[in-house]
């Protein structure tokens, strides 16, 4: 409806997935480079995981595209299956045959080895991509696991891929899955667009749909990563809305105003109990012209179908009367963080930081001393940072966020819990719990955390630096790996080492670069089971 007003050949933001639209950000780039790396490799697990509409869907399609001619594919798109109907729906898409109406789990087994087997006599590699898989069973996933015990002396004979959201990580990290965990290759967590990346991504879209100029102003495109977090299926869903409601209101570009207004059609006003209440006049106009249009439409068709068939007999059938059910109530949904009036928000930042020593068990902190000083005095390290929720989830520890309320005013809050949808909050005695998807909408993305260092770290190591850091290095990495380690005093960041620093930054979507710093000492942490608080209940493996 609005392609010829702005000039455009297609709707540059629709959320099917069209390769012609294809952006890829930097992160987009990093994940697939961590796929590719890990069918690479002769291990068993690739893992993909990332909130809904971050672009899960595009990294497969583009590595399908770099995959050789010899390597077979399974798709699984429907993961909530049995054991028997998922080793069926492999052999389907593998072009298996086995005997009709088979539910032994035996039989296809044999039959999918013997497959493997042949596959790997004729060069060819067979891999199996499982969509959405935060949906598979703990017996689902072990069976999975099962599949590829089937290997050379040099290699697996199966590969899977996993693609889904981050409760993904949270299934994996369960005791009874930990054999599939270690197994994991490769895995990359994608983040959302950077505020950046989004405004790249909508300029190429809008261009290939056949318009160079902006048509979203610089404060739009800030409001717009306040309202989507940067999650491409958001942002298309928005600008879409807000095209048309420019079209509507016959403006030619697109203002933060009319992107609000569009929000609260997108995702609802929960403040508000009439949906009619709340839908922009100019939606509410454009529904009632779309609603005559289509009845319109709809009564042409029905007008020229009825001319046009020859009627058919109509079996009437008894109406039966439905089964008596019970409504399910509908949790109340969290409101927006509100900071509590009775503590002056000047406070804010020393009563959060205070707040945050209290769960690493001290008690003592003191408003006029600094909170990295007073974390170095208790062999600690008072990290600030830039990044998201998954970044959050990740790192999985509890930290002070700079917030802003609706006046425009900054201010800190200590947050303690991280569930897929919820963030809770401690204000000294009180808390407060809140929708993630409202948090977004305060949150700038600038958070500080605690983390322990070892006893002799004092800085960033480097390739080639040896020391007493290097051997607690190399204890580390001896444990995850399940080697021997080398302890030599003369040890160096480098040879074996190396590899294992590298193999494990990539393995958990850091940058491979081979420099041990805070967020890797912090990822190491998680996967030796450190004692720390955390966000979450769960561990990386």
């Amino acid at each position: 409806m609005y392609k010829d007003y702005f000039g455009l050949n297609s709707k540059p933001f629709s959320i099917a997935p069209d390769p012609h639209y294809l952006y890829m950000s930097e992160r987009h780039r990093e994940a697939l480079a961590h796929l590719i790396y890990g069918l690479q490799t002769e291990g068993g697990f690739v893992l993909l995981t990332g909130e809904v509409g971050t672009g899960k869907t595009t990294i497969c399609r583009c590595l399908l595209e770099q995959i050789p001619d010899d390597t077979e594919i399974a798709f699984v798109l429907n993961p909530k299956l049995t054991v028997p109907e998922l080793l069926a729906t492999i052999c389907d898409e593998l072009g298996i045959d086995y005997p009709p109406h088979n539910t032994s789990i035996k039989v296809f087994i044999d039959t999918i080895n013997h497959y493997l087997l042949d596959a790997h006599a004729q060069g060819h590699k067979t891999v199996v991509i499982i969509d959405e898989a935060q949906n598979l069973s703990i017996d689902v996933l072990e069976q999975i696991r099962l599949l590829t015990n089937l290997e050379t002396n040099k290699q697996k004979l199966l590969q899977v891929i996993m693609l889904g959201q981050p409760e993904l990580k949270e299934l994996l990290g369960q005791p009874e899955l930990r054999q599939l965990a270690q197994r994991i290759t490769a895995r990359y967590h994608l983040e959302p667009l950077s505020t950046e990346e989004m405004a790249g991504y909508i300029s190429h879209r809008l261009a290939i749909a056949g318009v160079e100029r902006p048509l979203f102003t610089a404060a739009s495109i800030r409001k717009l990563y306040q309202l989507s977090g940067g999650v491409p299926r958001l942002i298309n869903l928005i600008c879409d809305r807000a095209l048309l409601g420019a079209y509507v209101q016959e403006q030619h570009i697109v203002k933060p105003k009319l992107l609000a207004m569009t929000a609260k059609e997108v995702f609802g006003d929960k403040n508000e109990k009439s949906s009619q209440s709340t839908s922009p006049h100019w939606l509410r106009n454009l529904i009632v012209l779309l609603g005559i249009t289509t009845i319109a439409g709809v009564a042409g068709y029905f007008y020229q179908s009825t001319t046009a068939q020859i009627p058919t007999k109509v079996t009437q059938q008894k109406l039966q009367p439905s089964p008596d059910y019970k409504v399910q109530q509908t949790p109340p949904v969290p409101a927006a963080l509100v900071y509590p009036e009775e503590i002056s928000i000047n406070d804010s930042l020393t009563l959060a930081q205070h707040e945050l020593f209290k769960l690493w068990g001290y008690h003592d902190y003191q408003p006029k001393t600094l909170a990295g000083d007073y974390a170095l005095q208790n062999g600690l390290r008072y990290l600030i940072k830039r990044g998201s929720l998954g970044t959050l989830t990740r790192l999985n520890r509890p930290a002070v966020l700079t917030l802003t309320n609706s006046y425009g005013q900054v201010f800190y809050a200590t947050l303690t819990q991280l569930a897929s949808d919820t963030a809770t909050f401690n204000y000294g005695p009180t808390s407060q719990t809140v929708a993630t998807s409202d948090l977004i909408n305060q949150w700038d993305g600038e958070f500080a955390l605690l983390w322990q260092p070892p006893t002799d770290y004092s800085s960033a190591i480097h390739p080639d630096n040896s020391g007493p850091m290097i051997l607690w290095l190399e204890r580390q990495f001896a444990e995850i790996t399940q080697r021997t380690p080398n302890l030599d005093p003369a040890l160096k960041l480098d040879g074996l080492l190396l590899e294992d620093l590298y193999q494990f930054q990539m393995s958990h979507g850091l940058k491979a670069d081979g420099i041990v710093g805070p967020i890797t000492l912090i990822h190491l942490n998680n996967t030796l089971n450190t004692t720390h608080p955390m966000l979450t209940n769960n561990r990386e493996g």
